[in-house]
């Protein structure tokens, strides 16, 4: 009699959600002692909001986010491959503020190792450089630190800071009501979330190396994992303004989509989802297959193929599926918006 399969999950494998979601609530209440009349936006959004001329209905409205690239980076030390974590933070960034509908203006890097090796630095910048330049936004500056003592060796870590513009009349989310649609821009991959679970699984569980190959997944484990987190700001620019039909936008992060499309409903708003609207990516069935991950936690822990959640008009959804489509950008259905609790639904019999 064969033995039960061990199931691995993200909280097992050293995070929990649920811990940082009861974090957040505490320092919710700390910063917001700290707010003042050009605070638009609340603990918990994608991005934060700050009005240059408050009593201005037309003024121009910052959008600050702060973000890194977890424990990816463990997997770019491992395949000694640099140039690719930084274009991932700054796309992480840039998808953060584009929710909000800005565009970026400048971002500051912050790079802390135990032991500074520069041809490493050099690396990461290199990527930080591409992506900039990629998204139209200037790299203005940073920070590195050695701090022998609280890294390990070579050990590092790297965080991002970008600001980006928007019109207050062009913010986002806007007029989110029952009956709009969900769609869908596809992820390159696990994009920045969910890299403890992925590594357990790959170098533990499995005994994989960076640089084994699985046929299943038609590349390396390396090749695989640093795939670089997608950028979205070039297919949804020009819908951005008013009368696109595009009413918000949810970056697809840490929490999945049920944790992450929630922070653009209002109150008695609830989305359906429908998974087979899309194509999860090979990865994900692989992941959960070899991993015996329950599904809760895949929907949790990863983008399960989905980067970007686009809520459209329902009468503008073909339209702007033919447009995206048209400019070379895959679009599909991912649900739509009905009365219900505040949250997400899945329908297809298991969530």
């Amino acid at each position: 009699m064969g033995r039960e399969k061990k199931s691995i999950t993200y909280k097992g494998s050293g995070v929990d959600i649920d811990a940082q979601d009861e974090a957040l609530a505490g320092i919710k209440k700390l910063a917001t002692a700290t707010f003042n009349r050009s605070t638009l936006s609340d603990i918990g959004s994608f991005g934060g909001l700050f009005a240059l001329s408050p009593d201005d209905p037309g003024g121009d409205i910052l959008v600050a986010s702060a973000d890194g690239v977890g424990t990816k980076l463990k997997v770019a030390q491992m395949a000694d491959r640099y140039d690719t974590v930084g274009a991932d933070l700054v796309n992480h960034c840039v998808n953060d503020i584009l929710v909000q509908g800005a565009t970026p203006l400048f971002f500051m890097d912050y790079f802390a190792a135990g032991r500074l090796v520069p041809e490493k630095l050099v690396e990461v910048v290199r990527g930080l450089s591409r992506a900039c330049r990629d998204n139209g936004c200037v790299l203005l500056g940073g920070e590195t630190a050695e701090m022998p003592g609280l890294y390990y060796g070579e050990d590092f870590d790297l965080a991002g800071f970008i600001v980006g513009l928007v019109k207050r009349s062009r913010l986002l989310p806007r007029n989110i009501r029952v009956g709009d649609r969900l769609l869908g821009l596809p992820s390159s991959g696990l994009h920045t979330n969910g890299y403890s679970l992925a590594r357990r699984l790959f170098f533990e569980e499995k005994g994989f190396s960076v640089k084994d190959r699985v046929e299943e997944l038609g590349t390396t484990v390396g090749e695989l994992l640093l795939a670089v987190h997608r950028s979205c700001l070039r297919p949804l620019r020009p819908l951005l303004q008013p009368g696109s039909g595009l009413k918000g936008l949810a970056h697809i992060t840490g929490g999945g989509i049920p944790d992450n499309l929630p922070r653009i409903l209002p109150e008695g708003v609830q989305a359906v989802i429908r998974p087979d609207g899309w194509r999860c990516l090979p990865i994900f069935d692989y992941i959960a297959r070899e991993g015996n991950v329950p599904e809760e936690d895949m929907r949790r822990t990863f983008n399960m193929g989905v980067a970007m959640i686009l809520c459209v008009e329902a009468d503008r959804e073909d339209e702007i599926t033919k447009r995206l489509k048209a400019a070379g950008e895959e679009c599909f259905p991912v649900g739509e918006l009905v009365e219900g609790p505040r949250g997400v639904a899945y329908k297809d019999g298991s969530g």
